[in-house]
């Protein structure tokens, strides 16, 4: 089954789509290998991993696609990605949409926040007018190849006009044929109800967002399935668990002049290189390199 036909199955099914996110090819393995069924890549862990910035806008379609590409092709599963806000007009929408088809994701979003957009958790934020998001939209869904590549519409418009505006938002992106939603930085549960009320009316997935730290509610992926979200995305637990990670390991090398005394919270070379695939490669490179016929 093509990835994309299988994360289009996923998105409608009764059960929550957990999604965490992935910044590169080896957090995306490490979330295969975790057992989830699908996994998305943003521009957060993406600027934060190729750039070491934020994610304020800075990362190109280029630098973004590329890390799609890699992360795509390092695992079986279907992957969601992030074109910011189309990295431009309708035309650099089109291509970023063709050229995330030909990286081998499953689908995308694409937001109607003002250039340069930010993490939709940060304060600061401006939406363009319907208007002027809509031609992009149109454009990325016109674009796709594959119909059952999944496009998705985002509106950061909560923080900007109020969540009755996000939601007349969310229904106008429905009508002109998005997969799927996403209203973004919803401040209470009450909202979150409201807004998949609203779109169950209209029969369109909602997807959620958990941001440790961050403006929802922190909820567990039942409670978010009971309010009626089809799939919920963890995009920065990932970054986060890492940074983290590595500070204290960096700390103590650092401090004692030896990675000693972190090995348990630590691969060995061994385990390192069954994780990575090493020994397959191994195996493959023999089936070459058989003796010459004589």
């Amino acid at each position: 089954m093509k990835k994309t036909t299988l994360f289009r199955q996923l998105v409608n099914e009764p059960e929550i789509l957990q999604m965490p996110c992935c910044f590169d090819a080896l957090s995306a393995k490490v979330l295969e290998k975790a057992g989830f069924k699908a996994i998305s890549a943003a521009g957060y862990g993406t600027a934060g991993s190729v750039l070491g910035a934020p994610d304020i806008g800075l990362a190109t379609a280029t630098e973004m696609i590329e890390n799609y590409r890699h992360i795509c092709n390092a695992v079986d599963i279907p992957v969601f990605v992030d074109i910011d806000t189309g990295f431009g007009d309708v035309n650099n929408a089109i291509r970023a949409v063709r050229d995330c088809e030909q990286a081998g994701a499953a689908g995308l979003f694409i937001e109607d926040q003002s250039f340069p957009k930010r993490c939709g958790h940060m304060a600061g934020k401006s939406v363009v007018p319907i208007e002027e998001y809509l031609p992009k939209l149109r454009a990325a869904l016109w674009a796709r190849k594959d119909p059952d590549f999944v496009i998705m519409a985002r509106t950061d418009a909560v923080a900007v006009h109020g969540v009755d505006d996000a939601i007349d938002r969310a229904r106008v992106y429905a009508s002109e044929g998005a997969d799927m939603v996403f209203i973004e930085a919803l401040k209470t549960e009450a909202d979150m109800v409201k807004v998949n009320k609203a779109m169950k009316e209209i029969g369109v997935p909602v997807m959620a967002n958990m941001i440790e730290g961050g403006e929802s509610p922190f909820l567990t992926a039942r409670e978010l399935e009971k309010i009626g979200y089809s799939v919920v995305a963890y995009p920065c637990s990932a970054v986060y668990v890492a940074v983290k990670a590595l500070e204290k390991w960096a700390g103590h090398l650092k401090e004692t002049g030896t990675s000693e005394g972190m090995w348990d919270q630590m691969l060995t070379f061994n385990e390192y290189f069954d994780f990575i695939g090493a020994a397959q490669i191994r195996e493959r490179e023999e089936i070459f390199q058989r003796p010459v016929r004589k």
